[in-house]
């Protein structure tokens, strides 16, 4: 398998652009036109137009047609057209999409995209809606008459038996993750959280969500749009950007799978579905932990962060807490979540696109080889994203 993974996928296609609106509370506009705004943002950054665009592959959950998109932005005829469920397990998986298009001919160009207003408009922290019958539906049946339900609440759940499983405070495990978050976010212009760190003090003084998670634990709502252009190597290389090669993408969902309710496996202390896509991910990119630069985690929730960092080998169980606040490994240098923006994790794509250009703002010497991952709780994805050198 790893030889297949590596011949069919890894390093025939390329991250060439990057775009994004402004990250806010309120974007005072439609959901189509940050769309459009953030798709027109990334071709520019590409050095493309419209009119190259081919492709297009976003999240079930955004409310922008790629049709409509398409037409918005002035492109012709597209060969290839996309969507991922599982929110934002997706985003790595719209890449590997996009990734798989170019690989096996079905597209040249194909853009990447999430738009909405998710603080102005539908805010998603706020759980469940009623809704028609459905499997999804019933699945939860078995965990919303009992109070949880919001997203907080069902990873609260998980987060309680982590800390007791392995005698940590929430404070000692979970406030480094944070505090490492909003220090980048800090430095970054584009952040919601710019030049606002925090302190381990201020997220144990934060209030309560769900316990054993407080305010600094969740990740925030916003408004924006960010978009990624993913074409050909060989292609991308004329363009006049270097491209974020991609060594290896995956998909992951584990035994006993539901959507952040997964009460029913043998223990709660990990992430099954980020396992299959870390084995599949170093297998496909010939990669160890080790070799990894940065990390950029999907953090919707910072006891999940650390799950991640267990999952994907970086340290054994248990020891996440202390890798983190040992400084181990570069973490979400644009902020992350936490403190740049909640855009499903798009955002944090486009941040490890920036680390292997060399034009981040939190820019780490020499970062080569880039680990991305994308929302945890729900069937998942992620990335291995390097430089062409």
């Amino acid at each position: 398998m790893n030889a297949r993974v590596r011949d069919r996928l890894g390093g025939r296609a390329a991250i060439a652009g990057i775009g994004a609106t402004e990250f806010s509370k309120d974007s005072g506009r439609s959901e189509l036109r940050l769309a459009a705004e953030s798709v027109r943002a990334a071709l520019a950054d590409a050095g493309l137009t419209p009119a190259d665009v081919d492709g297009m592959v976003t999240f079930t959950m955004d409310t922008s047609p790629e049709i409509t998109v398409a037409q918005a932005c002035g492109m012709g005829e597209l060969s290839f057209f996309s969507r991922v469920h599982y929110g934002g397990g997706a985003a790595c998986a719209t890449v590997q999409q996009a990734a798989l298009a170019v690989a096996t001919g079905a597209a040249e160009v194909v853009v990447c995209y999430r738009a909405f207003n998710e603080r102005s408009g539908r805010r998603f922290g706020s759980g469940v809606r009623q809704r028609e019958p459905s499997a999804e539906g019933a699945a939860l049946g078995w965990s919303l008459p009992f109070g949880l339900l919001t997203p907080a609440s069902w990873v609260a759940m998980a987060a309680q038996r982590y800390l007791y499983a392995y005698g940590l405070s929430a404070e000692e495990a979970f406030g480094p993750v944070a505090v490492t978050a909003r220090r980048h976010a800090a430095a970054n212009p584009a952040a919601y959280f710019h030049g606002r760190p925090i302190t381990l003090a201020d997220h144990a003084s934060s209030r309560w969500i769900a316990e054993p998670l407080r305010l600094l634990d969740c990740c925030q709502e916003t408004d924006g749009g960010q978009a990624l252009v993913v074409t050909s190597l060989e292609r991308a290389r004329d363009l006049p950007r270097p491209p974020a090669v991609i060594a290896a993408a995956a998909q992951g969902a584990g035994r006993a799978q539901e959507q952040m309710t997964s009460y029913y496996r043998d223990g709660l202390t990990g992430l099954p579905e980020s396992s299959v896509v870390a084995r599949r991910l170093w297998e496909g990119s010939g990669l160890t932990p080790g070799d990894i630069d940065v990390g950029i985690l999907y953090d919707h929730f910072t006891p999940f962060v650390l799950m991640q960092l267990e999952e994907f080998g970086f340290c054994a169980r248990g020891e996440a807490a202390a890798f983190v606040a040992e400084d181990r490994l570069p973490l979400n240098t644009h902020g992350g979540q936490l403190g740049e923006a909640y855009l499903h994790g798009m955002n944090g794509i486009a941040e490890a696109v920036r680390q292997v250009r060399g034009t981040a703002v939190n820019q780490l010497p020499g970062a080569a080889r880039v680990l991305v991952t994308a929302g945890t709780g729900v069937p998942t994805s992620g990335l291995v994203l390097t430089s062409d050198r």
